[in-house]
């Protein structure tokens, strides 16, 4: 396995993350498509994106093409977000990743509801195209346990589709077993986040993710929370096992959405990483 970090979790201009990436000892790196990598990059902006990395002896892990939820709950008034995502496709495969990452919301357990219905279409739509370019339209855990993230994967019936896993989302938001969603997923990893939390207080996760679109109070403050790797609820011991298990040779991508001081955070998280794979 390969341990990468988000660049926007360091919080510094694009050189300079790369550079600190670099020092931490990661391999690669994971950057959202809202910043120095878009949708609408110039050839010119893609190779100077490419040089950065390559300078540092980093490769690009994935790229997160998150634009918010509402597309995949209310497509009609989204669709230049849909085509968004599809350009975010093409992009990654031009910066040398084949792997877009995102949240689509929290799917229901009702298989008949509207939310669940224009979330498939969406996804199939999106993982369509992925297969259509060479790409992998790549699923986040966390909002439902894994085996409703499965059983909604699968009724896609799409080769496009694939799964970017985050324990620490299944462990904060769904109570879900790390270790055990990646058996139950392994066919669909492509890609994972290596992040730690807690969970305070045990709500339905439509709350968290999605509350709006299903017409429900969001979760209150304070649910879960983020802690730095080795000192939540994520086994890691029983999850990198799992992983080695399924033989996924991908990213462990550091993530660290909190924290006064990131670099060191994640430096010593890619150190933890690196005692254990």
């Amino acid at each position: 396995m390969k341990i990468g970090a988000m660049i926007e979790s360091f919080r510094l201009d694009f050189p300079e993350a790369a550079r600190a990436a670099r020092e931490a000892g990661a391999d690669g790196v994971q950057i959202y498509a809202n910043g120095v990598v878009h949708a609408d990059m110039t050839a010119a902006e893609k190779r100077e994106v490419r040089r950065i990395l390559e300078g540092e002896g980093l490769v690009l892990s994935a790229v997160c093409g998150d634009f918010g939820c509402e597309m995949f709950y209310r497509p009609e008034s989204c669709r230049a977000l849909i085509d968004r995502e599809k350009l975010v496709m093409e992009t990654a495969l031009d910066l040398g990743t084949s792997i877009v990452t995102t949240h689509i919301g929290a799917v229901s357990e009702d298989e008949t509801c509207p939310q669940y219905r224009t979330m498939q279409s969406v996804c199939k739509e999106l993982a369509d195209f992925a297969d259509s370019v060479g790409g992998r339209f790549a699923v986040e855990t966390g909002p439902e346990p894994a085996a409703l993230l499965k059983r909604f994967l699968d009724g896609l019936s799409s080769r496009g589709v694939s799964v970017n896993l985050d324990p620490a989302n299944l462990v904060m938001c769904s109570g879900d077993d790390p270790a055990a969603a990646v058996y139950l997923l392994r066919d669909y990893i492509v890609h994972t986040h290596a992040k730690d939390g807690i969970r305070k207080i045990a709500v339905d996760p439509r709350r968290i993710y999605a509350a709006n679109f299903y017409g429900i109070p969001p979760a209150p403050a304070g649910a879960f929370e983020e802690v730095p790797l080795g000192e939540g609820g994520v086994d890691w011991n029983a999850y990198l096992a799992a992983l080695r298990d399924i033989g996924y040779d991908g990213f462990l991508t550091v993530e660290r959405e909190c924290g006064e001081k990131p670099a060191e955070d994640i430096g010593r998280a890619v150190r933890f990483l690196k005692e254990r794979i």
